[in-house]
């Protein structure tokens, strides 16, 4: 996990036990944060020429949230964090 100076955070995960181990798709890439003009653009940047699994839309737990395939096979998810109260 890395958090850049401008509150976004980078994780990385690898594939858990419970999930069926494939080459090349055993681990997914995170952003989140509360900028929402700049991860939507991490958003469709990363996400163009590859897969949308889940277009960035509110979820149910109040955050926008999303899921994509990149072009190169690499698995992202984009979580904006919602207005806080």
């Amino acid at each position: 996990m890395l958090t850049a100076d401008n509150g976004i955070v980078f994780m990385a995960s690898d594939t858990p036990n419970s999930m069926e181990y494939r080459t090349g798709t055993n681990m997914s890439m995170s952003l989140s944060g509360d900028n929402e003009a700049e991860l939507r653009g991490y958003y469709e940047k990363l996400s163009a020429g590859g897969t949308i699994g889940m277009p960035l839309e509110k979820a149910p737990w109040g955050d926008m949230f999303g899921m994509f395939t990149d072009k190169f096979g690499v698995s992202w998810l984009v979580n904006i964090s919602g207005q806080k109260e």
